[in-house]
């Protein structure tokens, strides 16, 4: 592996090719960019270049665009934006996924607007590939900045990036010298996209096809565990009793249920760690999973959390995948912080993506569900029910200081709302009700998997609806 100055950047880069499976099969190897401007020394100093700045192919699973940061700094120019949109559009003919391994200082400045007008190109291949239902992956290498992050670079389902890349639309040292003063530490670095959403994990490069094959499905991850807190099993009885156990320290969240529950899993990162999701193998059988933290801080979802389920189910919507939500959450975030950002528009924008989904959604409350905040992820096609789970329009607590103006009449108030699992199968809210334990819910969701139809989710609420209606 060769690492080289530049001059763009002002870091070391790395050149060479990624570590992926053989190659099958270069394409358009003799494809290379004229000198639409006539710009002094281009057309000369091309000709000790082996090839254009990105290199296209394919292997036996997947179609690969790889930036070459030897060639001019891996700048995008015609050839360059050609090869990539010849690239996507045969990995649609042969229904390949795409796979890039981007390295880029940005669009050729010695081709002016014909190089500019490739990130037009390459965002519409990349839209077409996406439209025909194939997945995509990045590994955004250092650098991975300016047009090929600002097109087709950015458009893919899952990325990563090593630690220590420089990540930006601006090179540093180009946003210096636009901004007048030094950037902070760290503001164009991939552990600063990892922290901010805008890669999903951080991958060394050694460790970059093995990741590229978990994402492919080609191999399996598991999602690690980790310990619970220790708490008391309470026994109170009655609904207030049920409350209690779903909310019980110790109780497996979500998240934990999906590290037991999937095979293997590729994280889609967010901004907020209650929720999660990622690309995952449940049994036999590739899906997407949201599941909720409750540990993380008090467990309510702000508005990025409900921004990340949207994403994942419309990726799921996109590549025909099912999709697996586990739901244990006292409700949205409520802070000033939260309103501002829109909270409520995020919780009917993700009922909006739940509805529109085409393909099937399984969930399983296995804990609290919390108001709409916790429906917002429960909008499904089957949806299940822990044993000593709760399902409620309201805390108890808020219903009695409603009601009570008490907050302290909770257990009273919590019998009258038929929040418990029996309760929400005898209203027509959940399908089914599950025994306590992993086991149980492993073959319920697999077992929901096959039967689910999609329209269920908005049919079993009208059916629910109609039973009270009088007219």
């Amino acid at each position: 592996m060769d690492r080289r100055w530049s001059p763009v950047t002002g870091v070391r880069e790395t050149a060479g090719p990624m570590p992926f499976h053989p190659v099958v099969e270069e394409w358009d190897a003799g494809l290379v960019a004229g000198d639409p401007l006539g710009f002094p020394g281009y057309a000369a100093g091309k000709g000790v270049h082996d090839g254009e700045s990105v290199r296209t192919g394919r292997t036996r699973d997947y179609a690969f665009a790889d930036g070459r940061f030897d060639v001019i700094g891996g700048s995008m120019g015609a050839a360059a934006g050609e090869k990539v949109v010849r690239a996507y559009d045969r990995a649609v003919a042969e229904r390949l996924p795409m796979v890039l391994h981007t390295r880029s200082g940005g669009a050729r400045v010695q081709e002016g607007m014909v190089a500019l007008v490739q990130l037009a190109r390459t965002a519409s291949a990349a839209e077409r590939h996406a439209a025909a239902g194939l997945l995509s992956v990045a590994y955004h290498d250092s650098p991975t900045t300016g047009g090929v992050l600002a097109s087709y670079g950015s458009l893919v389902d899952v990325r990563a990036a090593p630690p220590d890349a420089v990540i930006g639309f601006a090179g540093p040292r180009v946003a210096e010298i636009a901004l007048g003063g030094h950037l902070p530490p760290g503001s164009h670095s991939g552990r600063s996209a990892y922290r901010h959403g805008v890669v999903d994990e951080l991958v060394d490069l050694a460790d970059a096809a093995a990741w590229v094959e978990v994402v492919l499905g080609l191999r399996h991850r598991p999602l690690p565990t980790r310990p619970l807190p220790t708490g008391d099993d309470p026994r109170e009885p009655g609904a207030w009793g049920e409350v209690l156990r779903a909310r019980a320290i110790g109780r497996p969240t979500g998240i934990d249920r999906a590290a037991r529950l999937c095979r293997s899993w590729v994280e889609l990162r967010g901004g907020d760690p209650t929720v999660r999701a990622g690309l995952a193998t449940i049994g036999e059988r590739r899906c997407v999973v949201v599941a909720t933290d409750r540990y993380w801080q008090e467990g309510r979802p702000a508005p990025a959390g409900y921004r990340l389920a949207q994403r994942a189910v419309a990726m799921a919507g996109r590549l025909g995948l099912p999709v697996v939500s586990l739901v244990d959450t006292p409700g949205a975030d409520p802070s000033p912080e939260a309103e501002a950002e829109g909270i409520g528009r995020e919780i009917a924008t993700t009922f909006r993506a739940f509805a529109a989904c085409p393909t099937p959604i399984v969930s399983a409350c296995v804990g609290e569900g919390g108001s709409g905040g916790a429906l917002a992820l429960a909008y499904a096609d089957r949806l299940l029910m822990s044993e000593h789970a709760v399902f409620t329009v309201i805390a108890p607590e808020g219903a009695a200081a409603i009601l009570r103006r008490d907050a302290a009449a909770a257990p009273e108030v919590a019998d009258l709302l038929k929040l418990t699992s029996r309760d929400m199968v005898e209203l027509g809210i959940v399908d089914e009700v599950i025994a306590e334990g992993q086991t149980a819910l492993e073959r319920a969701v697999v077992a929901a998997l096959e039967t689910a139809v999609v329209g269920d989710r908005e049919r079993r609420f009208a059916a629910a609806t109609s039973r009270w209606l009088v007219d």
